[in-house]
Protein backbone atom coordinates (compact mmCIF):
# COMPACT_ATOMS: atom_id res chain seq x y z
CA UNK A 1 0.00 0.00 0.00
CA UNK A 2 1.61 3.21 -1.22
CA UNK A 3 0.54 7.26 -1.24
CA UNK A 4 1.12 8.22 -4.28
CA UNK A 5 1.19 12.28 -4.25
CA UNK A 6 2.66 15.24 -4.01
CA UNK A 7 3.93 16.58 -0.57
CA UNK A 8 3.10 20.14 -0.43
CA UNK A 9 2.94 22.04 2.88
CA UNK A 10 0.18 21.66 4.83
CA UNK A 11 -1.99 24.73 5.52
CA UNK A 12 -3.46 25.69 9.04
CA UNK A 13 -7.24 26.82 8.96
CA UNK A 14 -9.75 26.95 11.07
CA UNK A 15 -12.91 25.17 10.89
CA UNK A 16 -15.55 27.63 10.51
CA UNK A 17 -13.22 28.75 7.56
CA UNK A 18 -14.20 25.56 5.53
CA UNK A 19 -17.55 24.93 6.26
CA UNK A 20 -20.71 25.68 8.68
CA UNK A 21 -22.25 23.48 11.68
CA UNK A 22 -25.30 22.21 10.65
CA UNK A 23 -28.25 19.77 12.36
CA UNK A 24 -31.60 18.57 11.76
CA UNK A 25 -34.95 20.71 12.71
CA UNK A 26 -35.87 19.84 16.43
CA UNK A 27 -38.37 16.79 16.87
CA UNK A 28 -40.60 16.56 19.80
CA UNK A 29 -41.35 14.03 21.82
CA UNK A 30 -45.12 13.69 20.76
CA UNK A 31 -43.83 13.54 17.52
CA UNK A 32 -42.11 10.15 18.39
CA UNK A 33 -43.15 7.05 18.93
CA UNK A 34 -41.98 3.23 20.04
CA UNK A 35 -42.53 1.78 16.66
CA UNK A 36 -42.72 3.44 13.44
CA UNK A 37 -41.36 4.04 9.87
CA UNK A 38 -38.54 6.38 9.94
CA UNK A 39 -36.11 5.53 13.16
CA UNK A 40 -35.38 8.92 15.54
CA UNK A 41 -31.46 8.97 16.80
CA UNK A 42 -31.43 10.45 19.76
CA UNK A 43 -27.57 11.03 21.88
CA UNK A 44 -28.38 8.08 23.59
CA UNK A 45 -28.82 5.46 20.66
CA UNK A 46 -26.22 7.03 18.60
CA UNK A 47 -24.54 4.53 16.53
CA UNK A 48 -26.64 2.04 18.38
CA UNK A 49 -30.30 0.71 17.75
CA UNK A 50 -32.77 3.49 17.40
CA UNK A 51 -35.62 3.40 20.35
CA UNK A 52 -37.73 5.64 18.98
CA UNK A 53 -39.54 6.55 15.80
CA UNK A 54 -41.12 9.43 13.52
CA UNK A 55 -43.51 8.95 10.66
CA UNK A 56 -42.52 8.92 6.72
CA UNK A 57 -44.52 11.84 6.31
CA UNK A 58 -43.16 14.13 8.70
CA UNK A 59 -38.78 12.83 7.37
CA UNK A 60 -40.16 13.70 4.20
CA UNK A 61 -41.21 17.18 5.27
CA UNK A 62 -38.58 17.87 6.98
CA UNK A 63 -35.46 16.51 5.03
CA UNK A 64 -37.17 19.03 1.90
CA UNK A 65 -37.46 21.86 4.20
CA UNK A 66 -34.36 21.74 6.67
CA UNK A 67 -30.61 20.84 6.76
CA UNK A 68 -30.09 17.29 6.19
CA UNK A 69 -26.90 15.16 5.67
CA UNK A 70 -25.72 14.11 2.44
CA UNK A 71 -24.15 10.78 2.11
CA UNK A 72 -20.88 10.52 3.37
CA UNK A 73 -21.25 13.03 5.92
CA UNK A 74 -19.29 12.52 8.91
CA UNK A 75 -22.19 12.60 11.99
CA UNK A 76 -20.63 13.56 15.64
CA UNK A 77 -22.02 13.52 18.60
CA UNK A 78 -21.94 17.02 20.55
CA UNK A 79 -23.18 16.03 24.09
CA UNK A 80 -22.28 12.81 26.19
CA UNK A 81 -19.46 11.27 24.91
CA UNK A 82 -18.29 14.24 22.41
CA UNK A 83 -17.05 13.62 19.49
CA UNK A 84 -17.84 10.26 18.36
CA UNK A 85 -19.07 9.98 14.97
CA UNK A 86 -20.36 7.77 12.48
CA UNK A 87 -20.45 8.10 8.80
CA UNK A 88 -24.28 9.09 7.47
CA UNK A 89 -24.66 6.33 4.39
CA UNK A 90 -27.40 7.45 3.00
CA UNK A 91 -30.07 6.01 5.08
CA UNK A 92 -33.78 7.05 6.12
CA UNK A 93 -33.11 8.39 9.56
CA UNK A 94 -33.29 11.66 11.80
CA UNK A 95 -30.92 12.80 14.26
CA UNK A 96 -31.88 15.14 17.46
CA UNK A 97 -30.91 18.36 16.81
CA UNK A 98 -27.93 19.86 18.44
CA UNK A 99 -27.15 16.87 20.12
CA UNK A 100 -25.93 15.21 16.96
CA UNK A 101 -24.51 17.31 14.46
CA UNK A 102 -22.14 17.40 11.12
CA UNK A 103 -20.04 19.75 8.77
CA UNK A 104 -21.65 21.21 6.46
CA UNK A 105 -18.78 22.18 3.84
CA UNK A 106 -17.94 22.50 0.12
CA UNK A 107 -15.60 20.79 -1.87
CA UNK A 108 -12.48 22.25 0.16
CA UNK A 109 -12.61 19.22 2.46
CA UNK A 110 -12.75 15.62 1.68
CA UNK A 111 -15.17 13.52 3.96
CA UNK A 112 -12.78 10.23 4.29
CA UNK A 113 -10.19 12.49 5.33
CA UNK A 114 -12.31 14.48 8.12
CA UNK A 115 -13.66 11.04 9.04
CA UNK A 116 -10.26 10.13 9.94
CA UNK A 117 -9.40 13.47 11.50
CA UNK A 118 -11.85 13.33 13.87
CA UNK A 119 -10.15 10.42 15.52
CA UNK A 120 -7.39 12.36 16.78
CA UNK A 121 -8.66 15.95 17.04
CA UNK A 122 -8.62 18.34 19.85
CA UNK A 123 -11.65 20.73 19.86
CA UNK A 124 -11.10 23.92 20.93
CA UNK A 125 -11.50 25.08 24.28
CA UNK A 126 -12.44 21.43 25.47
CA UNK A 127 -8.92 19.81 26.28
CA UNK A 128 -8.56 19.58 30.10
CA UNK A 129 -11.68 20.76 31.35
CA UNK A 130 -14.78 18.83 31.97
CA UNK A 131 -17.14 20.26 29.50
CA UNK A 132 -20.54 18.04 28.37
CA UNK A 133 -20.97 19.72 25.43
CA UNK A 134 -19.74 20.52 22.03
CA UNK A 135 -20.62 23.81 20.73
CA UNK A 136 -20.65 25.37 17.65
CA UNK A 137 -18.21 27.92 18.68
CA UNK A 138 -15.73 24.71 19.64
CA UNK A 139 -15.93 23.38 16.65
CA UNK A 140 -16.11 26.04 14.07
CA UNK A 141 -13.03 27.56 16.01
CA UNK A 142 -10.88 24.60 15.95
CA UNK A 143 -7.60 24.62 13.87
CA UNK A 144 -6.37 21.79 11.34
CA UNK A 145 -3.69 21.18 9.15
CA UNK A 146 -4.74 20.75 5.70
CA UNK A 147 -3.20 19.02 2.64
CA UNK A 148 -4.69 19.31 -0.82
CA UNK A 149 -8.00 17.73 -1.88
CA UNK A 150 -5.86 14.99 -3.63
CA UNK A 151 -4.03 14.30 -0.35
CA UNK A 152 -7.01 14.27 1.50
CA UNK A 153 -8.37 11.61 -0.28
CA UNK A 154 -5.73 9.92 -0.37
CA UNK A 155 -4.98 9.58 3.02
CA UNK A 156 -8.39 9.00 3.85
CA UNK A 157 -8.78 6.24 1.31
CA UNK A 158 -5.29 4.75 3.05
CA UNK A 159 -6.78 4.60 6.61
CA UNK A 160 -10.46 3.35 5.39
CA UNK A 161 -8.78 0.51 3.88
CA UNK A 162 -6.86 -0.12 7.42
CA UNK A 163 -9.94 0.20 8.76
CA UNK A 164 -11.92 -2.52 6.96
CA UNK A 165 -9.01 -5.08 7.55
CA UNK A 166 -9.62 -4.10 10.94
CA UNK A 167 -13.65 -4.38 10.57
CA UNK A 168 -13.53 -7.93 8.71
CA UNK A 169 -10.84 -9.15 11.41
CA UNK A 170 -12.81 -8.86 14.33
CA UNK A 171 -15.72 -9.89 12.43
CA UNK A 172 -13.45 -13.02 11.47
CA UNK A 173 -13.13 -13.08 15.42
CA UNK A 174 -16.40 -13.09 16.31
CA UNK A 175 -17.64 -15.91 13.92
CA UNK A 176 -14.58 -18.13 15.35
CA UNK A 177 -15.85 -17.34 19.11
CA UNK A 178 -19.77 -17.88 18.02
CA UNK A 179 -18.51 -21.44 16.10
CA UNK A 180 -16.36 -22.49 19.47
CA UNK A 181 -19.85 -21.52 21.64
CA UNK A 182 -21.97 -23.87 19.69
CA UNK A 183 -19.26 -26.95 19.68
CA UNK A 184 -18.98 -26.19 23.28
CA UNK A 185 -22.81 -26.61 23.24
CA UNK A 186 -23.26 -29.34 21.12
CA UNK A 187 -20.40 -30.90 22.16
CA UNK A 188 -21.34 -31.45 25.82
CA UNK A 189 -25.23 -32.15 25.49
CA UNK A 190 -23.95 -34.99 23.01
CA UNK A 191 -25.98 -33.51 20.13
CA UNK A 192 -23.02 -34.19 17.83
CA UNK A 193 -20.29 -36.61 18.08
CA UNK A 194 -17.12 -37.28 16.68
CA UNK A 195 -17.30 -40.23 13.94
CA UNK A 196 -16.99 -43.67 15.53
CA UNK A 197 -18.03 -42.71 18.74
CA UNK A 198 -21.39 -43.57 20.03
CA UNK A 199 -21.20 -45.05 23.99
CA UNK A 200 -23.11 -43.24 26.55
CA UNK A 201 -20.74 -40.58 28.46
CA UNK A 202 -20.26 -41.81 32.33
CA UNK A 203 -22.13 -39.39 35.01
CA UNK A 204 -19.20 -38.69 37.19
CA UNK A 205 -19.51 -36.52 40.83
CA UNK A 206 -16.38 -33.38 40.37
CA UNK A 207 -14.83 -34.04 43.00
CA UNK A 208 -14.21 -37.56 41.96
CA UNK A 209 -12.46 -36.03 38.82
CA UNK A 210 -10.52 -33.67 39.90
CA UNK A 211 -7.99 -32.48 43.18
CA UNK A 212 -8.63 -29.14 44.20
CA UNK A 213 -4.70 -28.15 45.31
CA UNK A 214 -4.59 -25.47 48.39
CA UNK A 215 -0.76 -25.33 48.71
CA UNK A 216 -0.02 -21.74 48.98
CA UNK A 217 3.41 -20.42 48.38
CA UNK A 218 4.97 -16.60 48.60
CA UNK A 219 7.98 -17.80 46.62
CA UNK A 220 9.33 -14.78 44.45
CA UNK A 221 11.12 -17.42 42.14
CA UNK A 222 8.73 -18.76 40.71
CA UNK A 223 5.41 -16.70 38.91
CA UNK A 224 2.83 -15.14 40.35
CA UNK A 225 -0.61 -15.17 37.75
CA UNK A 226 -3.39 -12.63 38.81
CA UNK A 227 -6.61 -11.75 36.89
CA UNK A 228 -4.97 -9.43 34.98
CA UNK A 229 -2.49 -11.30 33.30
CA UNK A 230 -5.32 -13.16 31.65
CA UNK A 231 -6.92 -12.68 28.78
CA UNK A 232 -10.59 -13.04 30.04
CA UNK A 233 -11.92 -15.80 27.25
CA UNK A 234 -9.37 -16.61 25.71
CA UNK A 235 -7.39 -19.11 28.30
CA UNK A 236 -4.23 -17.37 27.69
CA UNK A 237 -1.51 -14.71 28.90
CA UNK A 238 -1.24 -11.10 27.93
CA UNK A 239 2.17 -10.76 29.33
CA UNK A 240 5.58 -12.80 30.20
CA UNK A 241 4.82 -13.00 33.78
CA UNK A 242 8.12 -15.46 34.60
CA UNK A 243 9.15 -10.96 34.20
CA UNK A 244 7.07 -10.56 37.22
CA UNK A 245 9.29 -11.02 40.52
CA UNK A 246 6.90 -10.42 43.88
CA UNK A 247 6.23 -12.32 46.99
CA UNK A 248 2.54 -12.70 47.16
CA UNK A 249 0.92 -15.65 48.38
CA UNK A 250 -0.79 -17.94 46.17
CA UNK A 251 -1.93 -21.30 45.61
CA UNK A 252 0.83 -23.23 43.67
CA UNK A 253 0.38 -24.99 40.63
CA UNK A 254 2.37 -27.14 37.96
CA UNK A 255 2.04 -27.52 34.56
CA UNK A 256 -0.91 -29.07 33.53
CA UNK A 257 -2.94 -27.93 36.02
CA UNK A 258 -6.16 -25.49 35.45
CA UNK A 259 -6.61 -22.41 37.24
CA UNK A 260 -10.03 -21.15 36.91
CA UNK A 261 -11.43 -17.64 38.54
CA UNK A 262 -14.27 -18.16 41.07
CA UNK A 263 -15.07 -14.83 41.38
CA UNK A 264 -17.37 -12.71 39.28
CA UNK A 265 -16.65 -11.20 36.95
CA UNK A 266 -13.61 -13.35 36.71
CA UNK A 267 -15.43 -16.70 35.62
CA UNK A 268 -14.23 -16.38 32.23
CA UNK A 269 -10.61 -16.17 33.16
CA UNK A 270 -9.20 -19.52 33.03
CA UNK A 271 -5.63 -20.62 32.62
CA UNK A 272 -4.00 -23.93 31.37
CA UNK A 273 -0.27 -23.47 32.32
CA UNK A 274 2.93 -25.16 31.03
CA UNK A 275 5.00 -23.34 33.91
CA UNK A 276 5.19 -23.32 37.65
CA UNK A 277 3.58 -20.68 39.47
CA UNK A 278 1.48 -19.10 42.38
CA UNK A 279 -2.30 -18.24 41.40
CA UNK A 280 -2.84 -15.01 43.03
CA UNK A 281 -6.25 -14.30 43.93
CA UNK A 282 -9.84 -16.05 43.74
CA UNK A 283 -8.92 -19.07 41.70
CA UNK A 284 -9.15 -22.65 42.08
CA UNK A 285 -6.45 -24.49 40.42
CA UNK A 286 -7.37 -28.05 39.72
CA UNK A 287 -5.34 -31.02 38.89
CA UNK A 288 -7.25 -33.60 36.83
CA UNK A 289 -7.30 -37.42 38.15
CA UNK A 290 -5.90 -40.41 36.04
CA UNK A 291 -9.53 -40.97 34.30
CA UNK A 292 -9.49 -37.33 32.79
CA UNK A 293 -7.20 -35.58 30.65
CA UNK A 294 -5.58 -32.49 31.69
CA UNK A 295 -6.59 -30.72 28.34
CA UNK A 296 -9.70 -32.26 28.50
CA UNK A 297 -10.86 -30.24 31.86
CA UNK A 298 -9.39 -27.25 30.67
CA UNK A 299 -12.26 -27.42 28.01
CA UNK A 300 -14.86 -28.66 30.60
CA UNK A 301 -14.77 -26.15 32.51
CA UNK A 302 -15.82 -23.82 29.76
CA UNK A 303 -19.23 -25.76 28.46
CA UNK A 304 -22.09 -24.57 29.20
CA UNK A 305 -23.01 -26.55 31.87
CA UNK A 306 -20.34 -26.10 34.22
CA UNK A 307 -20.37 -22.42 33.65
CA UNK A 308 -24.12 -22.16 34.73
CA UNK A 309 -23.02 -24.42 38.30
CA UNK A 310 -20.13 -22.17 38.77
CA UNK A 311 -22.38 -19.17 38.83
CA UNK A 312 -24.24 -20.82 41.49
CA UNK A 313 -22.39 -18.28 43.80
CA UNK A 314 -22.08 -18.12 48.02
CA UNK A 315 -21.31 -14.20 49.74
CA UNK A 316 -23.28 -11.35 48.42
CA UNK A 317 -20.60 -8.37 48.78
CA UNK A 318 -18.34 -10.23 46.61
CA UNK A 319 -20.25 -13.54 44.78
CA UNK A 320 -18.06 -16.48 44.49
CA UNK A 321 -18.31 -20.06 42.83
CA UNK A 322 -19.48 -22.42 45.75
CA UNK A 323 -16.90 -25.71 45.70
CA UNK A 324 -19.80 -27.49 47.26
CA UNK A 325 -22.05 -26.87 44.47
CA UNK A 326 -19.60 -27.48 41.92
CA UNK A 327 -17.88 -30.68 43.63
CA UNK A 328 -20.94 -32.76 44.08
CA UNK A 329 -22.27 -32.10 40.74
CA UNK A 330 -22.37 -34.66 38.09
CA UNK A 331 -20.37 -34.22 34.94
CA UNK A 332 -20.81 -37.08 31.48
CA UNK A 333 -17.03 -37.78 30.94
CA UNK A 334 -16.19 -39.84 27.21
CA UNK A 335 -13.22 -41.99 27.19
CA UNK A 336 -9.76 -40.77 27.08
CA UNK A 337 -9.82 -41.14 23.15
CA UNK A 338 -13.24 -39.26 22.57
CA UNK A 339 -11.97 -36.55 25.14
CA UNK A 340 -8.48 -36.24 23.57
CA UNK A 341 -10.57 -35.26 20.18
CA UNK A 342 -12.61 -32.91 21.97
CA UNK A 343 -9.46 -31.09 23.74
CA UNK A 344 -8.03 -31.05 20.05
CA UNK A 345 -10.27 -29.58 18.04
CA UNK A 346 -10.63 -26.72 20.44
CA UNK A 347 -6.99 -26.43 20.93
CA UNK A 348 -6.70 -25.58 17.46
CA UNK A 349 -9.80 -23.33 17.43
CA UNK A 350 -8.34 -21.31 20.19
CA UNK A 351 -5.26 -20.82 18.18
CA UNK A 352 -7.37 -19.64 15.44
CA UNK A 353 -8.74 -17.08 17.71
CA UNK A 354 -5.32 -16.42 19.39
CA UNK A 355 -3.73 -16.26 15.82
CA UNK A 356 -6.35 -13.49 14.54
CA UNK A 357 -6.80 -11.93 17.65
CA UNK A 358 -3.04 -10.65 17.22
CA UNK A 359 -3.76 -9.91 13.72
CA UNK A 360 -6.08 -7.65 15.25
CA UNK A 361 -3.80 -6.17 17.83
CA UNK A 362 -1.21 -5.62 14.71
CA UNK A 363 -3.38 -3.99 12.34
CA UNK A 364 -4.81 -1.40 15.63
CA UNK A 365 -1.30 -0.69 16.18
CA UNK A 366 -0.51 0.29 12.09
CA UNK A 367 -3.49 2.26 12.86
CA UNK A 368 -2.44 3.86 15.50
CA UNK A 369 1.07 4.52 13.83
CA UNK A 370 -0.49 6.06 10.64
CA UNK A 371 -2.96 8.53 12.63
CA UNK A 372 0.09 9.62 14.44
CA UNK A 373 2.57 10.10 11.70
CA UNK A 374 0.13 10.69 8.91
CA UNK A 375 -1.51 13.96 10.48
CA UNK A 376 1.86 16.14 11.10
Amino acid sequence: MFLEFAWNAWEKRKLGDLGTVAMNKRIYKDQTSDEGEIPFYKIGSFGKQADAFISRKLFNEYKKLYPFPKKGDILISASGSIGRTIVYNGEDAYFQDSNIIWIQHDNRLDNTFLHQLFNIIRWSGVEGTTIKRLYNKNILSTQILLPSVEEQRSIGNLLDNVDNLIAATQHKIDALEQAKKVLLQRLFDQSWRFKDYSDPWEKRKFKNLVVRVNKTSDNSTIPSVEFEDIISKQGRLNKDVRLKVNSKQGIYFEPQDVLFGKLRPYLQNWLFPSFYGRAVGDFWVLRANSSLLSEYLFVLIQSPRFQSVANISSGTKMPRSDWNTVSNTSFSIPVQSEQRRIEQLFNVLDDLIAATQSRLSSLELLKKFLLQNLFI
